[in-house]
């Protein structure tokens, strides 16, 4: 299967597939804020100390990474959009948040469960990087 680079004018109209995974993790960012305010009451830990019951502590943590990796996965979903595909950066976009609800449902439970979600997510977030980074390459050197 050959590449076919976009033309990022286009960019906002034309991905409405990336547009829908970017609420999708939005909505993931909102519920992991959600669950630490609610952690914060369940297991009395009154704002701004971020540790206590380490039911908490892992609440506030997958909160925290998710926040991280969404900050470095966002920009490179809407590059891959731009420059490659709205169907292959809504694609790996949606793997990388399959992969984090994984990695935040099992880490709530227990530490060692978080593992295989962070790894799918991780590898999602390397392919969005390395498309995105192909595409742009390739806009550089004038590929069509």
């Amino acid at each position: 299967m050959a590449l076919v680079f976009r033309n990022p004018e286009s960019m906002l109209s034309s991905s409405p597939l990336t547009a829908g995974v970017t609420l999708l993790i939005a909505l993931l960012m909102f519920g992991t804020c959600f669950a630490v305010g609610k952690g914060r009451h369940r297991y009395g830990v009154a704002a701004p100390a971020v540790t206590g019951h380490p039911v908490f502590e892992r609440l506030y943590r997958v909160q925290m990474n998710t926040l991280e990796w969404a900050t470095m996965t966002l920009p490179c979903l809407w590059i891959c959009a731009a420059y490659v595909s709205d169907v292959a950066a809504a694609a790996l976009g949606g793997v990388w948040l399959v992969g984090r609800v994984w990695y935040a449902v099992g880490y709530a439970k227990a530490p060692g469960l978080r593992a295989k979600g962070f790894t799918v997510a991780a590898l999602a977030f390397g392919g969005l990087g390395l498309l995105a980074a192909g595409g742009v390459i390739a806009q550089l050197v004038g590929v069509k």
